[in-house]
């Protein structure tokens, strides 16, 4: 199946209206952009199959997809909705389809994102969407990653029909990307140059101390060490050779600046898996560079992490 965080947001609407044809019928019209800056896809009729074939949604449905380029992302994290201040992802739509609901536009609504549902949060988020629109409970559904998956096994067709590159081949470290990379961190934070030397190396933390001091969850660093921990040779002998040293100094400067970010939003984030998602959706949001080459992004961070340069170690546990 698909790597759902390296895609882009455009990719990842390809295959919910890919798989949404299916589901609801032919008729069903692709994401875009509404009078209110949103985009959404919508199906006006009765649903093939959608919630089933013997009950299934009849009037206007209303589908918006929510990508994210975190790996291991959940419907429980606060950036899909804190329930306690009402922010968040789910939070932000619901005057709008509450509106399209009392003017008559919508019937039901169907929320769909590459990330984990479980069934703990899905009662809570459906029931609070619920409250907050109108809508009856039976006329609201989530979709995360699982259901995705099991949607694009169904439909062999709608998997066939895509012509996305599921990124699957293994990611090879290029000194020209890599430079480019670390050129667009630099971009990415707005970081200004210093004289300072920071290039002094910090001796490693053990992962184990690292993950406890920093808070990440360990299946989250697990899947992060499978991926890239063959990379940190590559990225490390890059950063060590004298021929680079502009872009080692790009690199503790963007350094420097991550752990001031981090130090003021550790209090927003329950663990360092949300604050690792945080970067990297302000780096890519900040750069065409990082953008065409989020997978590589994705590396230097935990690279980042994994050789002390950003978060908590047992020496200076500031950030």
């Amino acid at each position: 199946m698909f790597q759902y965080f390296d895609l882009s947001d455009d990719q990842f609407e390809k295959i919910v209206v890919a798989i949404g044809q299916r589901l609801f019928g032919a008729g069903l019209m692709g994401f875009a952009a509404g009078i209110d800056g949103g985009r959404d896809a919508k199906f006006k009729g009765t649903a093939d199959l959608y919630p089933s074939a013997a009950a299934p949604w009849t009037g206007c449905t209303i589908i918006q997809a929510k990508h994210t380029n975190g790996i291991d992302a959940s419907f429980s994290d606060p950036a899909v909705c804190n329930i306690g201040n009402l922010t968040g992802i789910i939070c932000d739509e619901i005057p709008k389809i509450k509106a399209l609901y009392q003017s008559g536009e919508a019937q039901n609504y169907l929320l769909v994102s590459n990330r984990k549902l479980s069934g703990v949060a899905e009662p809570k988020l459906v029931e609070l969407i619920s409250d907050m629109t109108g809508l009856s409970i039976e006329n609201i559904a989530l979709a995360g990653t699982q259901q995705l998956d099991d949607w694009l096994e169904l439909f062999p067709d709608a998997h066939a029909s895509l012509s996305i590159n599921p990124l699957q081949s293994p990611l090879i470290v290029r000194p020209d990307d890599l430079a480019d990379t670390i050129e667009g961190f630099r971009e990415a934070v707005q970081i200004v140059t210093s004289d300072e030397d920071r290039s002094t190396p910090t001796p490693r933390t053990t992962l184990v101390e690292k993950n406890r001091l920093n808070n990440m969850t360990p299946d989250f660093e697990a899947l992060l060490r499978k991926r890239y921990l063959e990379l940190t040779a590559d990225i490390r002998r890059f950063l060590a050779d004298p021929i680079n040293e502009n872009f080692k100094a790009s690199y503790q400067e963007a350094v420097e600046e991550f752990n001031l970010k981090i130090i003021a939003k550790r209090t927003d984030y329950d663990t360092f898996d949300d604050v690792f998602n945080y970067l990297l959706d302000l780096l890519i949001g900040r750069s065409g560079i990082l953008r065409s080459n989020k997978r590589l992004t994705r590396a230097m961070l935990y690279y980042m992490y994994w050789n002390c340069d950003i978060g908590r170690d047992k020496d200076d546990q500031t950030v």
